[in-house]
């Protein structure tokens, strides 16, 4: 979708893109050819600057610089560009003692790069999480524009200059709210032994690890917690096909990714035993 784009070129605004679609020029490549030259609305002096313009987006492709189109896209769009740098991606989820209060900390994060998923614990591996988040690209969340990756920055005095894109602003753009498990059971994700478990009760799981020592504990907040990464891969291929049918480019449609095994499991018993404690006392 990303050399399907125009928006993102000087003085070029939706109208202008889809004017450029009408008309047939639906990509760089048929923009700088002979059909392009001749369709294209624009003065000879405009087309030529666009032409440099679209010239250094090749370039910039081929280098796979997503941090170029990440400033010169829209936050909005910047799911065109999932399938270009898809390969250098990282689906980020993290769990966490509060919303963020001085005295709130991480305890466990799942990154998933659409091959291995790999998980980072608190007092154990934690330390190693900046450095490997700078081996991706580009970052996928749901609503980590507000919570992971300010919590990640913050926490480690780190900045993450990394193309990100929110999954919670793009599907409530095509209609899908609900927080990210409403998404899920929406778009025909299921959670199995999870359904139901949430931010709190992953605290409790925490608490209980922490506390109790219980090792089940830990398993199931891992579980939880990569589940959560996991599926942001098959939420952002269904919102990115949704995406690009909707601006005209149905055929550009990505296959659903098969789903990866999780190495921890969780235990339905204990979830119930912390909901009977937590909740219904």
């Amino acid at each position: 979708m990303l050399r399907h784009t125009f928006i993102h070129l000087p003085g070029v605004g939706l109208k202008t893109e889809q004017s450029l679609w009408q008309k047939g020029i639906q990509s760089w490549d048929v923009f700088l050819d002979e059909y392009g030259r001749t369709a294209c609305p624009f003065g000879r002096g405009k087309y030529e600057m666009l032409s440099a313009q679209i010239a250094v987006c090749l370039e910039k492709l081929d280098k796979l610089d997503a941090g170029y189109f990440a400033q010169s896209l829209p936050p909005r769009l910047l799911w065109r560009i999932f399938p270009d740098f898809r390969q250098d991606a990282a689906y980020l989820d993290i769990e966490t003692t509060g919303l963020g209060g001085p005295n709130d900390h991480i305890t466990t994060v799942a990154v998933f790069d659409g091959k291995q998923v790999f998980h980072y614990i608190h007092g154990k591996n934690l330390d190693r999480l900046p450095e490997d988040l700078g081996k991706y690209k580009l970052l996928i969340t749901y609503n980590g524009t507000c919570f992971d990756l300010p919590f990640i920055s913050n926490y480690f005095g780190i900045s993450l200059k990394q193309a990100h894109i929110d999954l919670r602003y793009l599907l409530a753009g095509l209609g899908y709210r609900g927080g990210l498990k409403g998404c899920e059971k929406s778009l025909g994700l299921d959670r199995g032994e999870l359904d139901g478990v949430d931010g709190y009760l992953a605290v409790l799981l925490w608490n209980e690890y922490r506390n109790k020592g219980n090792p089940k504990a830990l398993e199931t907040l891992l579980a939880y917690n990569m589940a959560d990464a996991i599926n942001l891969e098959n939420l952002m291929v269904q919102a990115f096909n949704m995406a690009a049918a909707k601006e005209g480019f149905g055929d550009l449609r990505l296959p659903l990714p098969p789903t990866p095994h999780i190495a921890f499991q969780p235990d339905p018993h204990l979830i119930e035993q912390l909901r009977e404690r937590y909740f219904f006392c």
